[in-house]
């Protein structure tokens, strides 16, 4: 298979910058043809850094653009739903970042609009999942390796107090919840293979910006629970281990591993810890490849925005806990 599939991006955002493009740029699947910024000598500064034949000032320029096949939008939370259902319009694939919205009602809004477009794939990235550590994970739950699954205990954090930042930006959809907390809510998500039945939320808001800048969750499944907590005003952390009735697992780096050396985890299991190494690899790199194969090939993506819908649903469910103060059934 030697076909590339023709991308755009949307936006120089960081994440485009430091993660993506790189990671696109190594895949076998990708071309990134063109990019879009609102300062268009920025737009012209990064495409010549990364070698892209394209680069505008306006989004929908590029979106009119017949080459571009595929869009990936990294713009600011509250313009992903506008904005992939533009591409959709123009008749392009479309991987959104993180969350995919400001709300779940906007998420479901952006699932109508799709299913005009039956022959388009749209998809959220949640680079994670492509990771073979966690696909090693979910198989080692899923086969029974630790038993019966019964807790998770995950975090995510870091410090930004910049009142610039987006994500200290109420009406862009900041927050630690919406920028970090919706990883422990996938992967709980993911391993229970199933929604909770409830959700407890203890929340801390900033008294300026009124984003949530630490959140401590507890998701309840039918056999099992999930706590966590996020940050956005913490020293930097990242942890997550599974717990069964016969073993556990645990990671070094569940969310952002490195991409130059091995990943690992560490299965626990009759008192006796097995380190799993995999090679080396990129998550986004994997992400791409697996979306652009899905275009190519025309087979269904391994998620479908429901699940994206899902989440959105228990980030807003958290809130309303903390807000009534006890637990809410989802």
């Amino acid at each position: 298979m030697d076909r590339k599939i023709q991308w755009g991006i949307l936006s120089t955002a960081t994440i485009a910058r430091e993660q993506v493009i790189p990671a696109m740029l190594q895949s076998k699947f990708c071309n990134v043809l063109a990019i879009t910024s609102r300062d268009i000598k920025k737009a012209e500064e990064i495409a010549e850094d990364f070698g892209i034949a394209k680069f505008y000032d306006d989004n929908q320029e590029l979106l009119n653009d017949s080459e571009i096949e595929a869009v990936y939008i990294p713009l600011p939370n509250h313009l992903h739903v506008e904005w992939a259902k533009k591409a959709l319009s123009a008749g392009k694939h479309v991987l959104v970042e993180k969350p995919i919205a400001l709300s779940s009602t906007s998420a479901k809004s952006l699932l109508d609009e799709a299913k005009k477009y039956p022959n388009l794939k749209i998809a959220e990235a949640f680079m994670y999942k492509f990771h073979p550590q966690w696909i090693k994970a979910k198989e080692l739950v899923d086969s029974g390796e630790i038993g019966t699954l019964k807790t998770i205990q995950s975090s995510f954090s870091f410090f930004d107090d910049d009142a610039h930042s987006i994500t200290n930006n109420k009406s862009y959809g900041g927050g630690s919840l919406m920028d970090i907390g919706c990883y422990s809510i996938s992967i709980s998500r993911l391993l229970f293979n199933e929604e909770p039945k409830s959700v407890l939320a203890s929340i801390e808001y900033h008294s300026e910006y009124e984003v949530d800048i630490l959140a401590n969750g507890i998701l309840e499944f039918e056999k099992g629970s999930s706590s966590f907590f996020c940050a956005t005003q913490l020293d930097y952390t990242q942890q997550a281990q599974i717990f069964g009735t016969k073993g556990s697992i645990k990671f070094e780096l569940p969310f952002n591993p490195p991409i130059d050396t091995c990943s690992k985890i560490w299965l626990t299991k009759d008192e006796i810890t097995t380190e799993i190494k995999f090679d080396i690899c990129n998550q986004y790199t994997l992400q791409a490849d697996a979306f652009s194969r899905a275009i190519i090939e025309n087979i269904q993506l391994p998620v479908h925005l429901n699940d994206a819908i899902n989440n959105m649903i228990i980030i807003e469910k958290l809130h309303e806990s903390n807000a009534e103060g006890k637990r809410v059934k989802i």
